[in-house]
């Protein structure tokens, strides 16, 4: 993977640290390093049954972390549905998965919902996987294309229709633009990474529609489920442009956009740039409940403003013993050294530092 390697060193692990190792609201971002914490889920006498979904940005992970999991542990099986962010969280709600994976945290109604579904406990948001989100693109003979967030939010409501459109060509004022008539897709499901992109496009573009997982019907646009779906109508369809997951982007070939940030900066999508958005996080949860804020809007010199954090989404206090048992053993792994240093080679980026200290603190608490 073109950026495999550099994940392995980049700043992208210690940028995701967030300073105050308490439970205050709004720790800021910070650079410290957590202490090494060994592989965890070494327990062979382990066995049963987890049923997990949501989240299709972290499908890849979920895949490699089981394989590895079930190899030291193998009377435990996992099935992961990568339904969506929105299904797997009404799983969840609804006691079907013992965690769900969601691209957002939990929000409105829905905290309660789940806190009830817990009954002895509350619900938690445990970030665990970290990607940015590509504007990929399918144009043929345009290379490094630009994009500020103004043109993409015209492009995703449907009134930038051809790729020499004059908003496109101030962006990219030395490209050669065909008139091709551009084919603009979003998820189908309901889905975090619509809702991070919607995030971004209304705290940067004056987007007319509420942020949500579900893609506003009134922007119109052509439906793709899942980030497979959304990586293969790309790949497939000349004059396309959507929004994917960097690892989807990297194994589909896919072309990624320049995006703007607040600076009026066009920035290219790195896990270097990416982190640097990152690092300006704040916590908005308490306790153990580990949900971020991101500014989308960000100034900082190079930094790339859409990115993603994958929760899982579990029970502190509240689900039956034996499944307890087994996800916490699950998420003690993923939590690892181990569990994310097998994210670099999947176009992911580890946690580390302060955050992940924080993590690993959640995930001891789940009884």
């Amino acid at each position: 993977m073109k950026y495999a390697g550099r994940l392995a060193a980049v700043a992208v692990v210690g940028a995701l640290s967030l300073a105050a190792c308490g439970t205050d609201n709004n720790a800021p971002a910070g650079s410290t390093t957590s202490a090494s914490a060994p592989a965890a889920g070494n327990d062979n006498g382990l066995s049963g049954t987890i049923n997990a979904a949501g989240s299709s940005a972290q499908a890849n992970a979920i895949t490699e972390w089981t394989k590895n999991f079930t190899a030291t542990n193998p009377g435990v099986t996992l099935n992961y549905q990568p339904s969506g962010s929105g299904a797997g969280v009404q799983a969840f709600i609804q006691g079907t998965v013992a965690f769900a994976g969601s691209d957002s945290a939990l929000k409105d109604d829905q905290p309660a919902q789940a806190d009830a579904r817990c009954k002895t406990g509350k619900a938690i948001n445990i970030p665990m996987v970290t990607g940015p989100i590509a504007v990929v693109y399918n144009l043929p003979g345009v290379e490094g294309l630009q994009l500020s967030p103004k043109t993409l939010g015209g492009i995703f409501d449907s009134k930038i229709t051809k790729w020499d459109d004059a908003a496109i060509k101030a962006d990219n004022p030395s490209a050669k633009l065909p008139s091709t008539p551009i084919q603009a897709f979003h998820r189908s499901d309901e889905s975090g990474t619509s809702d991070n992109f919607t995030k971004f496009l209304k705290a940067t573009a004056g987007w007319a529609y509420e942020p949500a997982k579900a893609w506003p019907a009134e922007a119109k646009g052509q439906g793709a489920k899942g980030s497979d779906g959304i990586a293969s109508s790309v790949k497939d369809t000349e004059g396309a442009i959507s929004y994917v997951e960097l690892s989807y982007a990297e194994n589909s070939s896919l072309q990624k956009a320049k995006v703007s940030n607040g600076a009026n900066e066009f920035v290219e999508l790195t896990p270097e740039s990416a982190a640097k958005t990152i690092e300006t996080a704040t916590i908005k949860g308490t306790g153990n409940d580990l949900a971020l804020s991101i500014d989308y809007a960000t100034k900082t010199p190079g930094a790339y403003p859409i990115v993603l954090v994958t929760y899982e989404i579990t029970c502190e206090k509240g689900l039956p013993a034996e499944e307890s048992k087994l996800v916490k053993s699950f998420l003690t792994y993923t939590a690892s050294d181990e569990g994310q240093a097998a994210l670099k080679e999947l176009g992911y980026a580890p946690l580390a530092g302060d955050l992940l200290t924080k993590v690993r603190t959640a995930v001891e608490a789940i009884s």
